[in-house]
């Protein structure tokens, strides 16, 4: 798998729940660690949540903490995000990808695959 697969988005209303998955190689999950990004129509990606290789440290941003978990399976080369307590606000393209190491967390340099993504809509 050169290009991440992220799956698990939908329409949903406020309040409800999601569980994203992101598949990708092992060499993707082994080289640095993973986090979750999302882009809105007419806004710049955005960090959501990171997590360390081994599964002990997880990041995330301030408009999702206490409502997203985020979680890894390294035997099945896949990371999580499970969503609850869904607000509008939250309505994008989430993607997966590799993350630097400190804050403030961005796309690894030189990463170019791109997965499809997974749209999430929420309505009001």
């Amino acid at each position: 798998q050169v290009h991440p697969v992220e799956s698990g988005g939908g329409l949903v209303q406020a309040g409800g729940s999601l569980r994203l998955s992101c598949t990708a190689s092992g060499r993707t999950l082994g080289s640095s660690r993973m986090g979750w990004f999302r882009q809105a129509p007419g806004k710049e990606r955005e960090f959501v949540a990171g997590i360390n290789w081994g599964g002990t440290s997880t990041y995330y941003a301030d408009s999702v903490k206490g409502r997203f978990t985020i979680s890894r399976d390294n035997a099945k080369n896949t990371i999580y995000l499970q969503m609850n307590s869904l607000e509008p606000e939250d309505t994008a393209d989430y993607y997966c990808a590799p993350t630097t190491l400190r804050p403030p967390f961005k796309v690894l340099v030189g990463w170019t695959n791109w997965g499809q993504g997974t749209q999430v809509t929420v309505s009001s």
